[in-house]
């Protein structure tokens, strides 16, 4: 590491990632302090730079859609983390995922080979000292002995939820006859795998899942553990009800294998329609690879490959990855953090990405880009800036470090998601839903465009000042 970096980044993750490549974007040595593979986290396989755990998807590509206008935001920021993940996209339907081996390594390599990033692979037990500006991007694996030092920092306890990532099985082993290929109500190419089950067979299926012996989960607090609504194992779906899956990650409609008969033939359609739909998604380029989608799970591994050989087409299964549990940590972040995602006690020190309390890959490289982009105007002497409330950034941002979210009780913030609830209303009202979202992006490109512009000036010459005093 640089004797004395400018700014240090604690966390190599989505958020910790985009924030050292930004830093040093503006000009400035940063010091990138990573655990892995030193240290091994519960939920990582690698020591690779923005590993990706629960899902390989960083949602819909749309900007109609949320995490799709969060996504065009960012590359309007030139986002590397979201500018490589376009380079080493798979097919997804509607969505941006990835093949998460070539996008791990890709950003490493860029990261590593970058003369103003200087790379320490240790964990690091406390926070630097007041004085030193201080990106923290833990996420929500923080380790132990970190999370009580900015516990003993805050004054106020972490929260957590329990997270949850979903098996990978080999495409080879997947018996097609049975299964067939199809994205939801054909948007895109036919790129799921979708394995229909009729009734007898779904209730089947449901009632092991109820019944599946689950892992213990060792250090975590038993009495205290709670999910994020967003990333519910595929188990507590089951026991939610009997139809709560057929609604949610097994919903049956808009799909059709042409096998069936046509679709355009109401009384065949309505006949032949399976009660449920298992998908699967690509997790490589080659389809070699595929991510049982919606089914993080916390059953034992025997259980896991038990329960999910009963899904038609999948009876004969191979598994590359098994289901895992973790506890994931986040902030109270109204009460701490300022929408410059400075921490109101101590403004050199930012914090960015999950353990804000943001939910979803593409919000944690957003928290990312912001902390890593105001740490450097600190560390330059200029003022942070803050982006609109406008656009999707903001609104995120705006909401996780607004005083009055999650005030109705002690501990009850929870992580948030990107979605347009998030943002002002329009100044006229548009009645259609899908063209009121496009209003939406429409307004927040142009106002983010406006303002980065601005952001790029006051930069520009402030790395100029900087190398004129060297």
């Amino acid at each position: 590491m640089s004797p004395s970096p400018s700014v240090i980044v604690i966390g190599a993750g989505l958020a910790g990632t985009e924030a050292a490549w930004q830093i040093a974007m503006a000009g400035l040595d940063v010091g990138l302090i990573e655990m892995r593979p030193t240290r091994p986290s519960p939920a990582h396989h690698t020591g690779e730079f923005a590993e990706l755990v629960c899902s390989n998807s960083f949602g819909a590509q749309s900007g109609d859609r949320a995490s799709g206008l969060l996504k065009e935001e960012l590359r309007s920021l030139n986002s590397i983390v979201i500018n490589t993940a376009d380079k080493f996209a798979v097919p997804a339907g509607g969505a941006l995922a990835v093949d998460r081996s070539h996008f791990s390594k890709a950003l490493t390599e860029k990261l590593s080979s970058n003369p103003r990033i200087h790379i320490q692979r240790k964990e690091l037990n406390k926070l630097p000292p007041p004085n030193q500006t201080t990106v923290i991007a833990t996420g929500p694996l923080t380790s132990k002995k970190l999370a009580e030092d900015l516990k003993g920092f805050t004054g106020i306890e972490e929260c957590h939820f329990f997270d949850a990532a979903s098996p990978i099985i080999e495409g080879e082993s997947i018996d097609m006859s049975k299964a067939f290929l199809a994205s939801r109500y054909d948007k895109g190419e036919a790129d799921y795998i979708n394995c229909p089950m009729n009734k007898e067979q779904y209730l089947a299926f449901r009632e092991e899942l109820i019944n599946g012996e689950t892992a213990e989960l060792k250090e975590f607090d038993r009495n205290s553990a709670k999910f994020f609504e967003g990333c519910l194992p595929i188990e507590e779906l089951a026991r939610r009800g009997e139809d709560t899956m057929r609604y949610g990650p097994l919903k049956p409609i808009g799909l059709w294998d042409t096998r069936w008969g046509d679709l355009n033939d109401k009384e065949n359609r309505h006949s032949k329609r399976p009660h449920a739909i298992v998908q699967l998604r690509k997790e490589d380029i080659n389809g070699k690879l595929w991510n049982l989608v919606g089914f993080q799970t916390n059953l034992k591994w025997k259980e896991q490959k038990r329960i999910i050989r009963m899904i038609p087409g999948l009876e004969n299964s191979d598994f590359v990855r098994f289901g895992v549990m973790h506890r994931n940590t986040f902030l109270e972040s109204p009460q701490l953090l300022q929408p410059t995602l400075q921490f109101i006690k101590r403004p050199k020190l930012l914090a960015a990405g999950q353990i804000t309390g943001t939910e979803g890959y593409t919000a944690a490289v957003a928290g990312g880009w912001l902390a890593g982009t105001n740490a450097a105007l600190i560390a330059l002497g200029e003022k942070p800036i803050r982006f609109p409330s406008s656009t999707m950034i903001g609104g995120l941002i705006n909401f996780i470090s607004d005083p009055n979210t999650g005030r109705q009780g002690k501990g009850n913030f929870q992580p948030m998601p990107p979605n347009f609830g998030l943002m002002p209303e329009l100044s006229k009202r548009v009645p259609n839903k899908r063209e009121r979202y496009r209003a939406y992006q429409t307004r927040a490109l142009k106002d983010l465009s406006n303002a980065f512009q601005r952001h790029q000036d006051e930069l520009s010459i402030a790395i100029y000042a900087e190398n004129e005093t060297q």
